[in-house]
């Protein structure tokens, strides 16, 4: 990441008295906007009412990386207080003086959205626009062999698409062409794709390791089981979408991105155009965390408006599109082995993961990444799909047990050949990682005499930050009454082993083969929330997201819509209560702390409910079938 670009830039004080911030970090539906608007006038000591959030641009926003990770509050909340006490000619106001930060402030971006007036890009106008449809197959992989030729059919190699004056026009020539297009057949797809992933491995590697010999040499009772986690869609209910106008030697585009300036470097590359002729602006697009077909989709724009006479194109992508050629969550396999001590403790503990990279966004490397780039006439070789070290991690996210085990050892099996595109999916490996790690420590409680897995988890839990909200989630969800196909669960973790603190209690009923959430309970410390309210909505909709990965969410080779990949219902949506543990800690961000204490709360509810233990997601009628057949 570049460091922020000098204060003129990112702090300016207006004719009017208002003032003008300019960020790099995006809205995505997260209300980071009005977080660092708080931050700027509890700094200058301004009304909120007064700070003005800049569009963020390549062109005048710094550059702050990717918008991901939970960290816009604790990276870019940082560096605009500093900037904004700077201006000031002051040290940073401290935390015990806060007014405005602390308080819950009304989103800057929802009145527009509730007015119904344009918002995002798909809404974009520019003149003289046309419109596009990309022509790609329903399977990923697969390469373009002959298509008929068709007014305002453009073509590169495989990549082509169709352009045309009126939307309905590209709709209707897309769907001719498509129909007589002739496609290779592309890869076969593995019937087991955890057998696959274990067979294919590429290289092995010690993500932590505390070696404690005498410990585990105490070990009389030795648990293994394993767990698994399939793709997932990011879902975004609205196909990806961008603009991009080619005006003289200067490209723009407009994008939903998260990351801009890598797309700008990715753009850049692979139109083969010196990187200070692109510009890239963000504007809202469908919600996802996570690397969906934002960039995809903005650099195949940016081909089409290359071929389209100087005329600006906006290219809307299908249904079919996003859920043939999006980047899914990859899939994952974690195997688990401990050994107890006579006394129930654990004293040794082997964490195994296997899985794809789950970074594979663009700009970060030498050589590009996304779809369009391989399709070309002169194609570039994509790079694949990778790991970023921890404590960030990839797909060992959160693989290190927050707990203190004496002798404990992470091993990394990194599977580079993908079966299915992947990448960053909300809270890459943590999500599968934290299931697994609170799942297996439920069955080590079941063994104990108690039985008490709140109890068990707090014996091995030190960080008092942790124990405070694993023990505020149980209080704030009060007695349970224990009735036939009614559970309860609890789960626990410590985003990024850095982050914030999560613990959610979940409570559901099992009846035939239908599974359902009746409650969910999260506490959370984010240290000091600058938005309580703005961190409340995090968490429901962290809670909610995570309810339809753990009940619905699997991919199946050939889907193309809806009906071939299931999401939770308004009508399945379960209460959410959310308690905030406030300190004065440093800000953290809120956003994905919750998705693995909710997955894992809700199977170990469904264990209480059926006595049976899932260990393969998602909890559906077959998977809980076949758990109890095994």
């Amino acid at each position: 990441m570049n460091k922020p670009e000098k204060l003129p830039q990112r702090v300016r004080i207006e004719a009017d008295g208002s003032v003008s911030i300019a960020v790099g970090k995006v809205e995505l539906g997260q209300g980071i906007r009005t977080a660092l608007a708080q931050i700027a006038a509890e700094e200058l000591g301004v009304d909120l009412a007064k700070v003005k959030v800049l569009p963020t641009s390549t062109a005048d926003s710094p550059d702050e990386g990717i918008t991901s990770g939970s960290v816009s509050i604790q990276d870019g909340g940082k560096a605009l207080r500093a900037a904004c006490a700077e201006l000031r000619g002051r040290a940073e106001k401290p935390a015990s003086e806060y007014k405005v930060v602390g308080t819950s402030a009304p989103r800057l971006d929802l009145p527009a959205k509730f007015a119904g007036r344009a918002s995002y890009v798909q809404d974009m106008v520019l003149p003289g626009m046309l419109h596009a449809r990309i022509l790609r197959p329903p399977r990923p992989f697969a390469k373009l062999v002959s298509i008929t030729d068709h007014p305002g059919l453009v073509r590169d190699g495989s990549f082509a698409g169709v352009l045309a004056e009126r939307e309905e026009d590209a709709i209707e020539a897309a769907r001719k062409l498509r129909a007589k297009a002739v496609w290779s057949d592309g890869p076969a797809m593995p019937q087991d794709i955890y057998a696959w992933l274990k067979a294919h491995v590429a290289e092995s590697r010690v993500a932590k390791e505390n070696a404690d010999p005498a410990a585990k040499a105490r070990g009389v009772k030795r648990l293994r089981a394993e767990y698994r986690k399939p793709f997932i869609c990011h879902a975004s209910i609205g196909p990806s979408c961008a603009l991009a106008w080619l005006k003289g030697e200067t490209l723009e585009v407009w994008s939903h991105s998260q990351g801009i300036f890598s797309l700008r470097k990715e753009i850049a590359l692979v139109l083969r155009m010196p990187e200070d002729k692109v510009i890239v602006h963000h504007a809202e697009g469908a919600g996802c965390y996570g690397h969906n077909g934002a960039d995809d989709v903005a650099l195949d724009a940016a081909l089409l408006a290359r071929l389209s006479r100087g005329l600006p194109v906006r290219l809307q992508w299908t249904r079919e599109d996003e859920f043939a050629w999006e980047p899914y969550g990859p899939a994952m396999v974690i195997g688990l082995e401990c050994l107890l001590d006579g006394q129930g403790n654990v004293v040794s503990w082997q964490h195994d993961l296997w899985s794809n990279g789950h970074t594979h966004r663009p700009g970060r490397a030498g050589q590009p990444v996304l779809v369009a780039a391989g399709e070309l006439a002169q194609p570039f070789e994509r790079g694949p799909a990778v790991d970023p070290p921890l404590p960030t991690g990839g797909a060992q996210r959160n693989a290190v047990p927050g707990y203190e085990f004496p002798d404990c050892k992470v091993m990394h099996h990194y599977v580079r050949e993908a079966p299915v595109h992947g990448s960053s999916l909300r809270s890459l490996g943590a999500f599968g990682n934290v299931f697994a790690i609170e799942s297996f420590m439920d069955e080590l409680a079941a063994l104990q005499p108690e039985g008490d897995p709140v109890a068990f988890r707090l014996k091995h839990l030190k960080d008092p930050r942790g124990r405070a909200v694993l023990e505020e989630a149980v209080r704030k969800a009060g007695p349970f009454q224990k009735t036939e196909g009614r559970g309860r669960g609890v789960a626990y973790a410590r985003y990024k082993n850095v982050g914030a603190y999560c613990a959610v209690v979940a409570e559901v009923e099992a009846g035939g083969a239908e599974l359902r959430v009746t409650r969910l309970v999260a506490a959370v410390d984010v240290g000091l929330p600058v938005n309580p309210d703005g961190v409340i909505n995090q968490i429901e909709g962290g809670c909610v997201q995570a309810t339809s990965w753990a009940l619905k969410e699997e991919w199946k080779p050939g889907a193309v819509s809806w009906e071939d990949y299931s999401i939770l219902r308004f009508s399945d949506a379960p209460p959410v209560e959310v308690q905030i543990v406030k300190n004065q800690h440093p800000s953290l961000g809120a956003g994905e702390c919750t998705m693995g204490p909710t997955v894992a709360a809700i199977a170990n509810a469904l264990h209480d409910a059926l006595g049976v233990r899932v260990r393969e997601l998602p909890l559906t009628a077959d998977n809980i079938a076949r758990a109890i057949g095994a």
